[in-house]
């Protein structure tokens, strides 16, 4: 690398593949560790000539010379971690094991770094004496703030305290998500004969079958867990207690007495973050997470999550009413809502998941749905790179192409589940568009649909036909961004606005000018009935109790979590019980509708970036839902489309977000378009 720049290792230079797709056929495990060490060093001597300038602070030689650095600790940084979520084969989880930490300290490093952080302030108060674009002066300000709540202006004793609480949680993080997959795994759900999987179809029964040979269970049937606590299965299944087991097993991932237990790992995050928070001067460590956001403070969230409380309630005991009636002596249970909901679907609006799936084979969603939304909006075109490799044999690499024909970057799609990847779906970025190095953009996204026999096609669900649109509307926001600076790239926005593009990105699923062109028939190419068709948009505000329920649970869990002061965090005790006392405090104990996500395996707040951020789905949503309002009203979805790029999905992160969204909707957001689409209030009704 930097000591040897002969070194045959793949990352000591950008890759020679298009678009600098990282060389994935050439890097071998050892070949991170070389690379990761002189990224560290090249980087904090780039900061430190920064610091150490004897010219005054500028824009030019603080804030720009500050984005130059790192380009190859992120080259090699990017393809580990991406690996560690999909494809954590043992050298790899090793290697982030040791390195997370480490990256932690590195972080550190350079933003506990007085002497940088005094540049930036300096640059900061003559900023308005400067020639100053406005993507520049947000990212000065964004920059002033990054070095504030990371402890820049802490004494030497707080700042060392610091780094340990940040070095730990970075450990505790990985450990968290290392024992889930290790509990998901272990408490699959396995089956001897077929008859027990009575209601799943043909596809369904070859998934697990398959799923058993891979695990070593030749003859028998393996039901892998999925992230959120409700799998999918559950609505299909008749044998209520093979249900029960899957439900069982989702619910006690992470809460075993064995060596997964994540138990102690929650407890440990929760304290050393109220503890980070209060050496920074907040309360809570929802406090210093929200300095950062389009909410602002912890008490907009929870007036939020109330109202949706309030909101949800009547609705949802309209919907177990309901399904009790149908279910009729026997009460129903968590793992029963799925199975009558699907029958209520089916009776009520003539809507069988089941049936639907032969019309959603996935290449052609991908090809005529997905791709065909983004080339009707935003002029997009996708060709197949069968000779680019991905990071494992199953990602599939397109070529993206703008309507000018000029090339946009890389779209790389990873569909099947495997036991080396982490549940969930999500979409991350190799390389990212920016001006100052000439970079376009190659993103990814992951999903976990159960794979096929060889040989058979891969028929999606209508959730994960879902998924793949709103996993696909974060990839858009990363390709059709334009910006000059790396860290206002994409979707490097902020937390409870990041969602907002990939939902709206959903809502072309059922559009008439899409659904058609990829709802055909796996078999016969017949085209989805229309009348079917009908019916399922007309179903869209079924069982949204239950959906938005589990959400506001899953959030208010979130904030409860992360609003305790130091003192509180200290004491929380069993969290099952801190769980069921919070659900109880806040009217979202509803017995047969838990939480989205149980805390143990909540990985979104305990292994990912979504600490007291988790109520960003549904605040975005409040965005999104007027937008897809504005789609709605258009005669002109094209030339709308090209609106919501430009004011939206072309800026990235180097403008204002709320600005973005009032300048496609010409007006603030407002809250309505969202509880009328969830059926939570009746088109004449006001909202509250």
């Amino acid at each position: 690398m930097t000591d040897a720049p002969s070194s045959p290792n793949p990352f000591a230079s950008p890759s020679s593949l298009p678009y600098e797709l990282p060389d994935f056929a050439r890097i071998r495990p050892e070949h991170y560790a070389p690379a990761i060490e002189a990224g560290f060093r090249e980087r904090e001597a780039a900061i430190d000539a920064i610091a150490k300038n004897p010219e005054p602070p500028t824009f030019e030689n603080t804030l720009e010379a500050f984005e130059r650095s790192g380009e190859l600790l992120w080259r090699v940084a990017s393809v580990l971690f991406a690996l560690a979520s999909s494809d954590a084969t043992p050298e790899i989880e090793a290697l982030e094991e040791e390195y997370a930490p480490k990256f932690a300290a590195h972080e550190d490093r350079i933003h506990l770094n007085s002497e940088l952080y005094a540049r930036v302030r300096a640059v900061c108060d003559q900023r308005d004496s400067l020639d100053l674009r406005d993507d520049q002066r947000k990212l000065l300000a964004d920059y002033e703030l990054a070095f504030r709540l990371a402890g820049a202006g802490l004494g030497d004793d707080d700042k060392a305290r610091l780094a340990e609480l940040n070095q730990r949680e970075a450990s505790l993080q990985s450990q968290f998500v290392r024992q889930l997959l290790a509990d998901t795994n272990d408490l699959a759900v396995t089956v001897e004969t077929e008859a027990e999987l009575d209601g799943l179809d043909d596809a369904d029964i070859a998934a697990a079958r398959e799923a058993a040979i891979a695990a070593g269970q030749p003859g028998g049937y393996r039901i892998n867990l999925t992230l959120p606590v409700g799998h999918a299965w559950l609505a299909r299944l008749t044998n209520r207690s093979l249900r029960e087991r899957i439900y069982r097993a989702s619910r006690s991932r992470g809460a075993l007495d064995n060596a997964n237990n994540n138990g102690p790992v929650v407890h440990e995050l929760l304290t050393l973050r109220a503890e980070k928070a209060r050496l920074l001067g907040f309360e809570t460590y929802a406090d210093l997470r929200l300095v950062r956001s389009t909410a602002g403070s912890r008490a907009a969230v929870n007036e939020r999550l109330e109202l949706l409380a309030k909101a949800v309630a009547p609705g949802l005991a309209r919907e177990h009413a309901t399904l009790q009636e149908l279910a009729g002596e026997t009460p129903i249970e968590p793992w029963d809502w799925a199975f009558y909901a699907e029958q209520v679907r089916q009776r009520d609006y003539e809507v069988d998941e089941a049936a639907l799936r032969p019309y959603f084979e996935a290449d052609r969603v991908l090809t005529h749905g997905v791709f065909a939304a983004a080339t009707l909006l935003y002029g997009l075109t996708f060709v197949e790179r069968r000779d680019l490799v991905g990071h494992h044999p199953e990602a599939r690499v397109f070529e993206v192409f703008d309507d000018d024909g000029s090339g946009l970057g890389l779209y790389l799609l990873d569909l099947y589940a495997r036991d080396v990847k982490r549940g969930g779906a999500w979409m991350s970025t190799y390389l990212q568009q920016n001006e100052l190095f000439g970079h376009k953009t190659v993103v990814y996204n992951i999903l976990n649909v159960a794979k096929p026999p060889v040989g058979s096609p891969t028929l999606l669900t209508l959730d994960e036909v879902e998924t793949l649109f709103h996993e696909f509307g974060h990839a858009l926001h990363g390709l059709l961004a334009h910006t000059v600076y790396p860290a206002q790239a994409g979707t490097e926005v902020k937390q409870d606005f990041v969602e907002y593009p990939s939902q709206v990105n959903e809502s072309w699923m059922l559009h008439p000018q899409i659904l058609p062109g990829y709802a055909r028939h796996v078999e016969t190419d017949a085209p989805l009935p229309q009348e079917l068709a009908d019916r399922l948009r007309g179903a869209s505000r079924f069982n949204q109790g239950f959906l938005t329920a589990e959400n506001v649970a899953a959030s208010t869990l979130d904030q409860a979590l992360h609003q305790l002061t130091l003192e509180e965090a200290a004491e929380v005790g069993d969290l099952a019980e801190f769980e069921q006392s919070v659900l109880a405090r806040t009217g979202l104990d509803f017995p047969a509708t838990p939480p989205r996500y149980s805390i143990p395996y909540f990985q979104h707040i305990f292994g990912g970036g979504y600490a007291a951020s988790y109520y960003g789905y549904l605040w975005s949503e409040v965005f999104d839902a007027a937008s897809v309002d504005v789609f709605d009203r258009s005669t002109d979805l094209e030339a709308t489309g090209r609106r919501f790029r430009d004011a939206v999905l072309g800026n990235g992160g180097s403008r204002d977000e709320l600005t973005m969204v009032r300048d496609f909707l010409g007006a603030d957001p407002e809250i309505t378009p969202l509880l009328r689409r969830r059926g939570l209030l009746d088109d004449a009704e006001p909202a509250a």
